[in-house]
Formats: structure tokens, C-alpha cells, sequence
């Protein structure tokens, strides 16, 4: 993308300029043995209130209602059971939310609470809905709280965290930044617990087989996603056109001088400064994978066709009707995603065939298509 100056200059510009910002935190900062930091969240709430008095737009993705829950109730380790982790979270949420709404009440600031469920924000109308009572709270000045739903959901504890939750908000609301803040001051060069030399990485210009190898590392305790959830969000972020800062929660002022463009933690430049439309299909966890053919990948990315049956080689993983879908192509580069108009069994069965040839096999023929266009948003 150019020298090192150049890029250092492009963060400064893009992070000056950033005027909506989602801000995700880690259990990892905002917890101790003892209970929620305190002193943390006041830190935090003071920067972000500072920001939306600079006329910021500053969403606040949060984690610790679990943590929360199980310093209350005196527990060391995060249980395994399902039930108990949901409960954990009814436990703790009321009092992550009500030290969040303390917290910025001294900076006359009002605060929202949501709480959201990736599969609640499958369908299209439940996603503009969300979306649109974001914009709402923004327009009211009413700071957004957002956490996972824990309490109902199962899927998200069992693999889901808050760094797949911010990504998702940060597609939502079209941020202009978004900032993963961490207990450790960025991504290293090694793992700095093992190994004291390790360096940050300040700009990471492409995620490659190297930078992804460096997130296998363990979760904390308390929390549920490591670096290498991070890792994968920024990737996604990227492709987006949103830039992505991994950083110390525990810094000074650390939002402030992030937003002041300063060479703090690292910094994943935007693979496209012009967004990709279609935030709300681009966000969405895929639930399986289809394997196109060349023909396929032309006829999607330079001529605007959907995804016909004709141009599928492989189908991987269980999915149903509606259910998002990422196409790749035969390298294993991720060429779009959407909403298949049929499930996994019955597009094994089509794959390769002609539209013309669906009827026969399965009986019935609701679409030609296996993948509209207007359900699909291009990725490459």
C-alpha cells in the first residue's frame, strides 16, 4: 500500500477522522478477583464521554456480565455447564449494567442497555430493527451498551464472544473505527508471556497464514475469545473497508490517543476504503460453505448474476433455508456470502445441474437460484 510513513499517515487520518467508533472491552480489563474494576470502567466511561462531547459517536460493546456473576458468587473458574454459565449471566448483568449507568452519570451521559443474539439478527427485518434503534439512540445521544444475551442464548457461550459481537455492530452502524480493547497492549511478534523479547506489531497491512498462526492462544479465564478471535474479526473488518485497532485497555487515556491517530497497539489497515454494500449479509456467521466453480466466481463478481446450481463443485456443512451461506472459490478465497434458498442436503443433490434439472431431482422447484443477488453481498 506504500512506505511506513505513508500508512502511519493514513492512520492518523482515518483515525482522526473517525466519527462513529465502536469500542469493545474485554472481561479481561474490566474485571478483577474482587469484582468489576472500577477504577477501569470509570477510566473508559470518562474517554468515551469525552469523545461524544467532541461529537463522537462512541457504541460501547461489553463483556463481563459472566465474570460479573461468578465474582458474586465467589467462583475462581468459569464453569463448563451450559446452565450455569446463563445463570452466571443473569447474576452479573444487572450489576455490569447499573456500574456502566453510575459510571457515566457523572458525565450526564444516558446509556441504553441491549442485549442481542447473533441468530436473533439472522433475519433481515430483526436486523434493520436493531439497527435502526441504534441510529435512534445516537440521534438521542443515549450511549449504546451492547452485550450478548447470555441468559438464553447457547450457541454464543459455547463458541461465540464479544470480539464476533463488536465486528457484527461495527458492519451494523457503518463505523468508521473499530477498537478491540485488550489485556495486552496489541498483537506481538510471540507469545509475550513466554517469550519476553516479543515485540508489538504496530500496522498489519494483511492477515496471512503467519499473522493468524499467532492468535492460537488460550482465552483468559474469565473471557471467551483471545487474540486469535481478534484476529479473525479484524480480517473480517478489513475486507469491509473498516479499520480495526487491537490495544491495552489498561493504557492511558487509551481511546483518547487512538482517536488523536497515535501509534498505539496495532493498527489493520482496510483492505477497501470504499465500503462494501450490504453490511447487514457482509456481518453475518455463515453456517456452511459452497465451493464454486471459475464460471461461477465470474458470473458473481464481474457480471452481477446470483449463484445458480450449475456453478457449485463442493457443499460443506449443515445449513437450512435462509440460513447464510459463504461461497469460495476453488483456492479457498472467500467470494461473497448470502441466504441459500435451500438447504444443504438439497443443494448436495443440485450441485453442477442446470435450473431446469432441480424439479426432477428434488421434487419441487422454488427458485432457479441457489443464492439471489439481492441476498448476497460480493466479498472479493
Amino acid at each position: 500500500m506504500g512506505s511506513k510513513n505513508n500508512i502511519q499517515q493514513l492512520r492518523e487520518c482515518i483515525c482522526k477522522g473517525a466519527h462513529r467508533i465502536v469500542v469493545k472491552v474485554g472481561s479481561s480489563v474490566i474485571t478483577t478477583p474482587e469484582g468489576l474494576n472500577l477504577g477501569r470502567i470509570n477510566a473508559l466511561t470518562a474517554q468515551i464521554s469525552l469523545l461524544w462531547e467532541q461529537k463522537k459517536e462512541v457504541i460501547l460493546v461489553t463483556s463481563g456480565a459472566i465474570a460479573a456473576g461468578m465474582r458474586k458468587m465467589g467462583l475462581k473458574k468459569r464453569p463448563v455447564s451450559l446452565p450455569k454459565q446463563q445463570a452466571l449471566a443473569a447474576i452479573g448483568q444487572g450489576d455490569l449494567i447499573h456500574t456502566y449507568e453510575e459510571a457515566f452519570a457523572q458525565y450526564d451521559q444516558k446509556v441504553a442497555q441491549i442485549l442481542l443474539t447473533r441468530d436473533g439478527l439472522v433475519q433481515r427485518h430483526r436486523y434493520l430493527n436493531a439497527r435502526n434503534t441504534l441510529f435512534s439512540l445516537l440521534h438521542w445521544n443515549v450511549i449504546p451498551i451492547i452485550n450478548e444475551n447470555d441468559t438464553v442464548t447457547v450457541e454464543e457461550i459455547q463458541f461465540g464472544d464479544n470480539d464476533n459481537l463488536a465486528g457484527l455492530i461495527a458492519a451494523m452502524v457503518e463505523a468508521d473505527l473499530l477498537i478491540l480493547l485488550t489485556d495486552m497492549k496489541g498483537l506481538y511478534d510471540a507469545d509475550p508471556r513466554i517469550c519476553p523479547e516479543a515485540k508489538c506489531i504496530g500496522i498489519i497491512e494483511r492477515i496471512d497464514e503467519k499473522i493468524e498462526k499467532l492468535g492460537q492462544s488460550l482465552p483468559n479465564k474469565v473471557g471467551r475469545g483471545g487474540i486469535g478471535s481478534k484476529i479473525k474479526v479484524a480480517k473480517q473488518m478489513m475486507q469491509l473497508g473498516i479499520p480495526v485497532v487491537i490495544a491495552g485497555g489498561f493504557e492511558n487515556d487509551v481511546l483518547l490517543e487512538i482517536v488523536r491517530g497515535k501509534a498505539i497497539g496495532t493498527f489493520f489497515v482496510p483492505q477497501k476504503i470504499k465500503r462494501i454494500k450490504k453490511h447487514w449479509l457482509a456481518s453475518l456467521l455463515p453456517k456452511g460453505k459452497l465451493v464454486i466453480d471459475d464460471g461461477a466466481v465470474k458470473a458473481i463478481v464481474f457480471q452481477g448474476g446470483s449463484l445458480l446450481p450449475s456453478g457449485i463443485v463442493k457443499v460443506d456443512g449443515e445449513f437450512f433455508r435462509g440460513d447464510p451461506v459463504v461461497c469460495i472459490d476453488k483456492g479457498g478465497n472467500q467470494i461473497a456470502i448470502g441466504l441459500s434458498n435451500y438447504n444443504s442436503i438439497e443443494v448436495a443433490k443440485i450441485k453442477g445441474l442446470k435450473t431446469g434439472e432441480i424439479e426432477k431431482v428434488l421434487g419441487h422447484k422454488d427458485f432457479d437460484e441457489v443464492i439471489h443477488r439481492d441476498n448476497m453481498c460480493v466479498l472479493n
